[in-house]
């Protein structure tokens, strides 16, 4: 049986930056709770007790952020969140007792924005959803148009679109944000977690291994040979840079 903290979130941020909450979530007790908690502070809140209903609600309605179990009855959290990603960008938050790298690894593949696992506290969901909004708002206020290219890729902020080597590539909203932030600073090493909390939008125990983990999907998609990287080096000890003169040597 999951337990979750009755600690009550404190509301922070902007008063807009209230939002349409969808919770996915098939256990009743806790779908109650997580809406009580959320409307409490201000969001307001929609529920769905299975992958198809979701998948519907956020077709049809202003859904701006979702809450996502991945165990759920018949469509699990991860094919929803494939689906999700064919028509919307709304940001996701996986919420799911699933805690292995594989999992974590899947989440952020097909497309969620962040990942946190049960057991969890009220205080700590807000934080994370926080987080999600900062970096929404903050692409709201980017300029219309930012292009930045170096090496080969070719990255449109305005559009969330990568290019590498003339050819589009999917990049999920994480694994662009990261790649963004190590082409802004070419060839300088960011650790790891610097990255986390300006990609991430805060900061927390083990955020260094999902960092490991989106660099390691970043590299499969952007590298010409994801295992010797020439774009994405690592940088012993501190964490990652992006390397703006790639050599033909391994890396």
């Amino acid at each position: 049986m999951m337990q979750v903290s009755d600690q009550s979130p404190r509301s922070s941020g902007p008063a807009q930056w209230h939002v349409h909450v969808l919770v996915v979530e098939d256990d009743v007790a806790i779908q109650k709770m997580l809406r009580l908690a959320l409307e409490k502070i201000g969001h307001r809140v929609s529920t769905a007790g299975d992958g198809a209903t979701a998948i519907e609600i956020i077709r049809n309605d202003s859904i701006e952020l979702v809450l996502l179990d991945i165990v759920l009855p018949e469509v699990d959290g991860f094919e929803v969140c494939r689906r999700i990603r064919t028509f919307s960008e709304v940001p996701v938050l996986m919420v799911t007792a699933l805690n292995r790298t594989e999992d974590i690894v899947r989440g952020f593949e097909v497309g969620a924005d962040d990942y946190i696992t049960k057991p969890f506290s009220l205080r700590e969901i807000q934080g994370r959803i926080h987080a999600i909004l900062r970096r929404i708002h903050w692409l709201e206020q980017r300029p219309l148009s930012e292009i930045i290219t170096n090496g080969g890729v070719l990255l449109n902020t305005r559009s969330q679109r990568a290019t590498v080597r003339g050819k589009d590539v999917h990049l999920t909203p994480i694994e662009f944000r990261l790649l963004r932030q190590l082409m802004l600073r070419p060839d300088q090493p960011i650790s790891k977690q610097e990255l986390f909390q300006q990609v991430w939008g805060y900061d927390v125990e083990g955020g260094a291994n999902l960092v490991e983990v989106a660099i390691r999907r970043l590299r499969s998609k952007i590298e010409e040979e994801p295992s010797h990287p020439k774009l994405i080096a690592t940088v012993h000890a501190i964490g990652y840079k992006y390397v703006s003169k790639p050599s033909n040597g391994k890396r």
